[in-house]
């Protein structure tokens, strides 16, 4: 059969991310043969719902046809080019459009290849910035239970024990300051007012705060009120810290507007795009910031202000048609307004989970939805059992822990909402 010949090639020479292999000696791993829309199909038939758009990405599922199409137009025009003293038109277009759609205040574009390294950019040129300016801030500020990719600088100022635990010794030091316990105005006041403690004792040191606006995506899809970034934006002006929105995972419209940020009406100093960006088709992303930190950058070669930072598929001209056609597509479409009538479709069908037993509590923001489970102990791996159920009937959940998410490519039907729902509604009903 071809799956198994696959599985055992790919066995004998693969290590994949974020997998202890030996899991796989008993846990079936699945070779894709094709995918079209929400559906995965491997090389014995078998069609898997994405309930989680392959980690987060492809937000108008997978091969569609117009950013096809885009990708393909491009690939007979030019593929690459290096984007250091050249530029293209795809490169210039994306930017333009960004800069249109994101916050006020954003007006350049920087680019690299993935999230990690976007926010490993984010980092360096805010510190970069303030040492331009002839202050020394070498200090990093995040929110409890957060997670910023897994670079060493993206890894330090996260705060997910799983992913940094190991390598503490490697990371550069940095402050976590409490995120707001839950999703009320109350808890987002309580938290800004410990922010604004840490400001008024270290304000000096610190650069900036990097937060995922809303919802902590690793850190167990939790989510607060929009407040909280009012409140931040405030003291970040009054103490002179830059704010760094990390929207790798929330940008893009999963939160119910465009960009998080937008909910909250707020500009950050950087704005850390990646996923979403391109449909989920190629690896791009994309840092924002404002007019006033790119010139602190400008200036003759001699004075040594230049920020050196690079990566050799900067800019990729594939990636940007990609991201183009996906900007397209939520114009074309007004998929914004679309995604809220999904949103409250899936909010009815969260109400069944709010009733069984093993359920501690049910969120939703936008097209992100979970539910966290209570009673089990870590080393029962309570969400490998959801995943390998969901699997059986048919839908693809990678559960983080005891917290079963939904996050959903843009373009499924309220049909496949519900059986994803009723699926994961089973597998928790079965524990």
């Amino acid at each position: 059969m071809k799956n198994e010949e696959l599985k055992n090639r790919d066995l004998d020479v693969l290590w994949h991310p974020c997998t202890q292999m030996k899991d796989h000696e008993k846990l079936p791993l699945i070779p894709i043969k094709k995918a079209h829309g929400v559906y995965l199909e491997d090389f014995e038939g078998n069609r898997y719902i994405d309930a989680i758009s392959s980690w987060w990405v492809n937000i108008f599922g997978h091969t569609n046809s117009y950013i096809n199409k885009k990708i393909k137009e491009q690939l007979n025009t030019l593929e690459h080019v290096i984007l250091a003293g050249f530029t293209h038109e795809q490169v210039i277009r994306l930017s333009e459009r960004l800069v249109k759609l994101t916050p006020d205040g954003l007006d350049k574009c920087f680019y690299s290849d993935n999230g990690s390294s976007a926010v490993e950019v984010a980092l360096k040129m805010s510190y970069h910035a303030h040492l331009n300016s002839a202050i020394k801030k070498p200090l990093f500020v995040s929110l409890t239970n957060s997670y910023h990719g897994e670079t060493i600088g993206a890894l330090s100022v996260g705060d997910v024990e799983l992913y940094k635990e190991t390598y503490e010794p490697l990371l550069m030091e940095t402050v976590q300051t409490p995120v707001p316990k839950d999703m009320s105005k109350e808890s987002a006041i309580t938290a800004a007012k410990e922010f604004e403690l840490l400001c008024q004792n270290r304000a000096d040191e610190i650069s900036a705060i990097i937060i995922e606006p809303l919802i902590q995506g690793a850190g167990y899809m939790h989510m607060y009120h929009p407040h909280f970034l009012v409140l931040l934006r405030e003291l970040c002006n009054q103490y002179n810290i830059h704010l760094i929105a990390d929207e790798v995972m929330v940008g893009f419209g999963r939160t119910g507007e465009l960009f998080a940020c937008q909910k909250a009406q707020i500009s950050p100093d950087f704005l850390v795009l990646s996923k979403g960006l391109t449909g989920g088709y190629l690896p791009l992303s994309v840092v924002l910031t404002k007019n006033e930190i790119y010139l602190k950058f400008y200036c003759d070669y001699n004075e040594h202000k230049a920020f050196l930072h690079s990566h050799s598929y900067t800019g990729n001209a594939l990636a940007c048609a990609a991201a183009n056609a996906t900007l397209d597509i939520f114009e074309a479409e007004n998929i914004i307004e679309k995604n809220k009538v999904k949103a409250n479709y899936m909010a009815k069908e969260l109400e069944k989970f709010e009733k069984l037993s093993n359920v501690l509590e049910v969120r939703q923001t936008g097209m992100v939805c979970a539910v966290e489970l209570k009673g089990y102990k870590a080393e029962e791996r309570i969400g490998l059992k959801v995943y390998e159920y969901g699997l059986e009937y048919g839908v693809l959940l990678r559960p983080l822990g005891h917290i079963i998410y939904f996050m959903p490519p843009y373009i499924i039907t309220e049909e496949e909402i519900k059986k994803i729902m009723d699926v994961a509604y089973s597998a928790i009903k079965a524990l």
